[in-house]
């Protein structure tokens, strides 16, 4: 099972940005700038134990117009959705939003940003991205009764199962007693 800490501070900055975020997007004044910051493909993180899957809806975007740039704390998708050349430019109604987007993503732990591999299918792009040996949730079998012996790493896929504590299951009457 994977525990994870509650980080009061990084939640806070990431309300302060998604703020940021919508004042810009009424501070936008010119046309351009506009078209970049009303729209913003939905994303989906995943973690699978030694992995992140990142995948982001961008359905009639050409794989060319995408960039997708990865640090080892964030990823940056940047694109454009053009609409298609018609013969007759006037349409009876569209509710597509053209333009350019960009989209960053902050991770949860550190990644290693060099081994990423993405695919793009079906107007979904799949980032798999590989945590950082320091992230990964590591069990240590502490050694008992052993005089200075140093504890043993187990990769998390090798950890046995522990047997579920029942705080509402009757205890034994004489468990108490010595």
């Amino acid at each position: 099972m994977l525990t994870q800490y509650w980080q009061p501070f990084r939640e806070m900055e990431a309300i302060r940005r998604q703020l940021d975020q919508v004042f810009d997007e009424f501070a936008a004044t010119d046309e351009s700038n506009a078209l970049t910051s009303l729209w913003t493909p939905p994303a989906e993180l995943l973690d699978d134990g030694d992995h992140y899957t990142l995948k982001l809806q961008l359905p009639g975007i050409a794989p060319a117009d995408l960039d997708v740039q990865a640090s080892r704390e964030a990823v940056a998708i940047t694109g454009e959705f053009r609409p298609e050349p018609r013969q007759n430019q006037a349409s009876d109604r569209s509710e597509f939003r053209y333009g350019k987007f960009r989209r960053v993503i902050s991770l949860p732990s550190t990644i290693q940003n060099e081994h990423i591999t993405a695919d793009y299918r079906d107007g979904i792009l799949y980032l798999t991205m590989p945590k950082t040996a320091e992230a990964l949730n590591r069990v240590v079998r502490v050694p008992l009764g052993e005089a200075k012996s140093s504890p043993e790493v187990m990769h998390e896929s090798s950890t046995p199962e522990m047997p579920a504590v029942h705080s509402d299951a009757p205890m034994p009457a004489d468990a108490w007693q010595s």
